[in-house]
């Protein structure tokens, strides 16, 4: 069985030293390759390094996380095209980039509606930096899915190379995407108890259409949850998926890993 991991964050693992270890506690539960997601100008270059010093076992992405989008946004931004011009390796796809309500200051409405309109902007121009690369896109969407819908209709971006990461809405959220040709990848999430809708929505989008992630250090599945999350920790959501769709884990490993090549283009 092999998995792939379309969503994680190496950063902490790297910063503590604990990286060759967690590579190797991945590729003992079967999780052979993942892609580290970028989501500012401070871990773009470490992700580059990573993919070249592990080729084929670590991929990466540059963007702009809506959380990260500051005062002068455009000047990180202008950073993100050159990584596709670099001779060295390239990124896999652009992102994680959108919008994320959940985070705005809840007692300043005034600074909120300031930050959330450095977001669309900011969103916005990346929205055009993938359509002029034709590269795959991962969208962080909280609390603003239909607003990154219908930026993303706006924008030209085509849809078949659209992924909304962490998907965690519900069964009429997941036909927008699918009507559209965009896709949800799914996390440890989708092992929680109260996540029908997760469930339900992964149910719909199909198993020729799914997607595993871990966004590691985050969402850690049962049986861990409470502790810290990591690569290796795929294989429990796809052993729970398999439950979900009625078939032996080695299927999901399969499908999942099969799609995320063709997505990314790995």
């Amino acid at each position: 069985m092999t998995l792939l991991d379309t969503h994680t964050h190496l950063e902490s693992f790297a910063q503590r030293g604990d990286l060759p270890a967690a590579l190797a506690r991945a590729a003992e539960a079967g999780v052979a390759e993942m892609i580290a997601i970028g989501t500012s100008s401070e871990d773009w270059p470490l992700y580059r390094n990573l993919a070249q010093e592990y080729a084929g076992r670590v991929h990466y992405t540059v963007g702009l996380h809506p959380c990260a989008v500051e005062a002068g946004w455009e000047k990180e931004l202008a950073q993100i095209e050159g990584f596709w011009g670099d001779a060295g390796v390239k990124p896999v796809a652009l992102g994680e980039c959108g919008l994320d309500r959940f985070h705005l200051p809840k007692d300043d409405p005034a600074r909120a509606a300031e930050i959330f309109a450095w977001q669309r902007a900011a969103f916005n121009a990346q929205l055009g930096i993938a359509r002029r690369l034709a590269c795959p896109l991962v969208v962080h969407s909280r609390g603003a899915f239909q607003e990154c819908v219908e930026m993303i209709d706006e924008s030209g971006v085509a849809w078949e190379r659209v992924v909304f990461h962490c998907f965690t809405e519900g069964v009429a959220e997941m036909t927008e995407l699918m009507r559209r040709g965009g896709y949800g990848s799914f996390t440890g999430v989708l092992t929680y108890k109260s996540a029908e809708n997760v469930r339900a929505a992964a149910l719909a989008q199909g198993l020729g259409r799914f997607m595993l992630e871990t966004d590691a250090p985050y969402l850690t599945p049962m049986p861990h949850r409470g502790k810290p999350n990591e690569p290796a920790f795929l294989r429990h959501t796809a052993e729970f998926a398999a439950g979900v769709f009625g078939v032996n884990v080695t299927e999901i490993a399969e499908a999942s890993t099969r799609k995320a090549r063709a997505f990314f283009g790995i």
